[in-house]
């Protein structure tokens, strides 16, 4: 589940922490960055639960209503919702059934958060169509769990606020960890039943080591990547630039020396993203100058074996 896209994120969260924080040891730091990852994959199960833990008081909303329905001899409600396949095909799953026996986090001590959650989701035109439409079947039941993650889950500042005070990692991580959630529930296949695949804690086996490598370079040779930034910024002092642009250039640079199959414009474009979440306005552009500057500089004097366009 943790992509490059995270681990990069996550770097310069916490290469910017370690600069600033002073005299914390590396190897505590790269603990650090190891246990951070970690939760952000904790997330993504737990995402993927809350899809079981609404789908669970939807069960007992039926069962509440078809006993209301015969005591007073009323039409009994749609129990479409609380048996979808897609939702009991996950709550079968052998690897979330894992989950959910080595970790603390339950959505049952967030009972009355899943109960208004069902509320705002009954409330959508999505929700009403699902239940009134004459189409039935696997892939329908699947569908509608995905457009209600995207429109009810994926943008939630209640749920945002939930999670921030369950782990201080989880609100930087929701925004890439709803994607990949989205992502699985369109993998599903119910040929695969209980044994359907979640995905790994790391999408490829290198991406750790690419992390911890990354880490590693940005601090070690922070001086020698400030001597490029100096020597490109013209026009500016790096005293006056945000911190923030510095640790993201630093990082950047770190990524053009240390991983020579990624190429330039991989690099540069990953960090200008990165610098719409974390820095100014303004920075996008600077960052962007900046690197290409440096980047064609070190490629021009052979110390990055690399093409640019």
């Amino acid at each position: 589940m943790v992509n490059r896209e995270l681990i990069r994120a996550k770097i310069v969260q916490l290469v910017y922490a370690y600069l600033s924080g002073g005299d914390k040891p590396l190897d505590v730091a790269l603990r650090e960055l190891e246990t951070s990852l970690s939760k952000a994959n904790d997330l993504y199960y737990y995402m993927l639960d809350l899809i079981v833990a609404v789908t669970k008081e939807a069960r007992v909303r039926y069962e509440v209503g078809c006993q209301r329905a015969l005591r007073e001899r009323t039409e009994r409600p749609s129990e479409r919702f609380a048996e979808n396949r897609f939702a009991r095909q996950l709550e079968d799953n052998e690897t979330l059934l894992k989950f959910a026996g080595t970790h603390k986090h339950d959505w049952r001590e967030d009972v009355e958060y899943v109960r208004r959650l069902c509320d705002l989701i009954e409330q959508t035109d999505t929700y009403a169509e699902y239940v009134s439409s004459p189409e039935s079947g696997y892939e329908c039941d699947r569908e509608v769990w995905r457009k209600l993650y995207k429109q009810i889950i994926s943008d939630n500042d209640e749920l945002d606020m939930l999670l921030e005070e369950k782990s201080l990692y989880w609100n930087d991580d929701k925004e890439i960890v709803d994607t990949v959630v989205v992502k699985t529930i369109k993998r599903f296949d119910e040929k695969t039943g209980t044994k359907q695949e979640l995905l790994p804690e790391y999408k490829d086996p290198l991406d750790r080591k690419f992390a911890l490598q990354l880490f590693c370079a940005a601090i070690e040779n922070k001086d020698e990547y400030t001597a490029y930034m100096e020597a490109a910024s013209i026009n500016w002092e790096l005293a006056r630039m945000p911190f923030i642009d510095i640790v993201i250039m630093q990082i950047a640079i770190a990524e053009m020396f240390t991983f020579p199959d990624i190429p330039i414009s991989v690099t540069i474009n990953e960090y200008v993203e990165l610098s719409k979440t974390y820095s100014t306005p303004k920075s996008a552009t600077f960052i962007n100058a900046m690197l290409d500057n440096i980047a064609r500089t070190l490629i021009s004097e052979g110390k990055i074996l690399k093409q640019m366009n």
